[in-house]
């Protein structure tokens, strides 16, 4: 029986669903050292600039910010190392094909624990051009007015 149970989240990409579409979402396992693990227990982390890449058959995430364990000695992790990604081989073909096809990229969506172990979610993600960003604000905005405007009517 694990000490934690249920789902906590550390950190999550809210820039990625605006800058991108994002189509499918797998789980994936991340290889940490035990300072990063400690680190993210504080809930520090940062998915902004975050990507995941193929060496060889293997998946690998870069850029993700996870700061340094303060009261780690001198076997502290380097804050944006490269951490390797653990998914099962189907998956990682799936994901492979997916990702030769033109404008595709893997991006973290979002960092946690469950059950007391490290997972990211990561998504197959097409770019958005600058007016598809435009128009997804106005529909946002539009659809919020619309509810207001709902809620004053139903209240009187």
């Amino acid at each position: 029986m694990p000490k934690e149970s249920g789902r906590k989240v550390v950190a999550t990409n809210r820039k990625a669903r605006h800058d991108y579409h994002v189509g499918d979402t797998y789980e994936a396992g991340l290889a940490l050292m035990g300072t990063e693990v400690k680190s993210l227990r504080e809930g520090k982390a940062n998915l902004t600039d975050g990507f995941a890449t193929f060496y060889g058959d293997e998946l690998w995430l870069e850029a993700v910010y996870i700061p340094e364990y303060l009261n780690g000695s001198w076997t502290n992790h380097s804050a944006r190392r490269r951490r390797k990604l653990l998914l099962h081989r189907a998956e990682l073909i799936k994901i492979s094909h997916k990702t030769r096809e033109a404008g595709f990229t893997i991006i973290p969506l979002q960092l946690y624990f469950l059950d007391g172990r490290v997972k990211v979610e990561i998504g197959l993600a097409k770019g958005k051009r600058e007016y598809d960003k435009r128009q997804a604000l106005r529909e946002a905005q539009d659809s919020r007015e619309a509810q207001r405007a709902m809620r004053e009517k139903n209240h009187g």
